[in-house]
């Protein structure tokens, strides 16, 4: 495997690079910075949104005569890879990332027509409603009912762990149109209309007191049968579709070397238990080392996957690998931020950071005033946020499932 950059690639580099040098404002790195969880304050997201659409380069993976860009795998990896170590906030992923792929390969022309500009500008706005009360990882237990009536669907149930439900115009749903035959058969892929008539929203207060998720309840709510993306009762097929682009895409590595090289840098500036400097502690010290090398790891083999896809292979379950890979280490980082921030980083003061959502019932000091560094604000709200990293997506325990079955021949459980 060749992991250097061509003449070309190192161009492209050096193009993203001035783009990016050029459109992010103090204002944008600054919530790329402060972000709490895996989403942006969602102003800020729309923003660069609107700027990377005017540069074409919004939704680079989609086919180029939906407005995607004719690049590469590996120049799809440095833009990734560049927005990532510039700061630039990140995209709400339900749209772009995720139902786009779902309607170019299952969508009617007139779907198409419809939802993919509204993507790209960010006037449909979508969210994802997959997970029931009594349905998580094992979404293909699923009971939210949708009733033939004509011309209709008639949908009541209720979804959970709704994100930014609370701001979308659109749901991509999944919904049990038939209860025979396996749990898999009878699901329907449907995009629901938000505004419609019986639906209610109610926000979910996380551990860190933001209003990201929500749970959507649904009364009779119509949604004509055009709506449908794919064909009634083979839903579970366009879902199956979507989870690799849930699941992979982006490059993960690069994001998680920059938090461990940040933290290395907040913690030289406080002291630890021996009076030295946190970073130098030993215990510290072997932590963050092993970090580093795990987040190395983890780059090498977004590399090897990159080179697969490049020769033509299959990458098989190594999005599995890279999920869990990612977010455990994700997470082993996060906790070392707690551990670096001190006594400071128990101190609840969200207004010193950039929330990926609402936080109600919390009254900022008058003067403005920060218990420490900023980032002993943001560190308690990211560990609390990261804490669903290895549950979304399809749980760490699933994911190891499908390694045991595709690399090693196990029966899976």
């Amino acid at each position: 495997m060749d992991v250097t950059w061509s003449d070309e690639d190192i161009a492209f580099r050096d193009e993203v690079r001035a783009f990016l040098d050029a459109e992010l404002t103090p204002e944008l790195r600054s919530a790329g910075r402060l972000r709490t969880s895996v989403y942006t304050d969602h102003e800020a997201s729309m923003q660069w949104q609107e700027v990377l659409h005017r540069r074409g380069w919004a939704a680079p993976a989609w086919p180029v005569e939906h407005g995607g860009c004719d690049w590469t795998l590996t120049q799809h990896y440095i833009f990734s890879r560049e927005s990532v170590l510039a700061g630039a906030p990140a995209l709400s992923p339900m749209g772009i990332r995720m139902v786009a792929h779902a309607i170019v390969a299952f969508g009617t022309p007139e779907q198409k027509a419809f939802f993919l500009p509204g993507i790209l500008t960010g006037d449909v706005f979508f969210c994802q409603g997959y997970s029931e009360p009594e349905s998580g990882s094992d979404l293909a237990s699923l009971s939210m009912a949708a009733v033939d009536d004509g011309d209709d669907l008639v949908c009541t149930g209720s979804k959970i762990w709704t994100t930014h439900a609370t701001e979308a115009n659109w749901m991509f749903c999944l919904v049990r149109t038939s209860r025979t035959g396996k749990k898999q058969e009878g699901i329907t892929f449907l995009l629901i209309d938000m505004t419609s008539p019986g639906i209610e929203v109610q926000p979910l207060v996380m551990a860190s007191g933001e209003k990201v998720q929500a749970q959507v309840f649904f009364d009779g709510v119509r949604v004509p049968k055009k709506n449908v993306l794919g064909s009634i009762d083979d839903g579970w097929t366009v879902a199956k579709y979507l989870l690799v682009f849930e699941r992979g895409g982006g490059a993960a590595a690069p994001a998680l070397q920059v938090m461990v090289e940040n933290l290395a840098e907040h913690a030289a500036t406080v002291t630890g238990p021996s009076g030295a400097p946190m970073v130098d502690e030993p215990a510290f010290a072997a932590k963050l080392a092993d970090d580093r090398a795990r987040a190395k790891v983890l780059e090498i083999l977004e590399y090897r996957a990159l080179a697969d896809m490049n020769a033509g292979r299959n990458a098989g379950a190594i999005s599995s690998m890279l999920k869990i890979l990612s977010t455990e280490l994700s997470q082993h980082i996060t906790e070392l931020g707690v551990e670096a921030a001190g006594p400071r980083g128990r101190v609840y003061q969200p207004h010193a950071t950039k929330p990926g959502g609402p936080i109600e019932d919390y009254t900022p000091p008058a003067d403005g005033h920060v218990s420490g560094a900023d980032w002993q604000a943001v560190a308690p709200l990211l560990y609390l946020n990261d804490r669903a990293g290895s549950i979304y997506a399809g749980s760490n325990e699933i994911q190891r499932n499908i390694l045991a079955k595709a690399a090693l021949g196990l029966p899976q459980f």
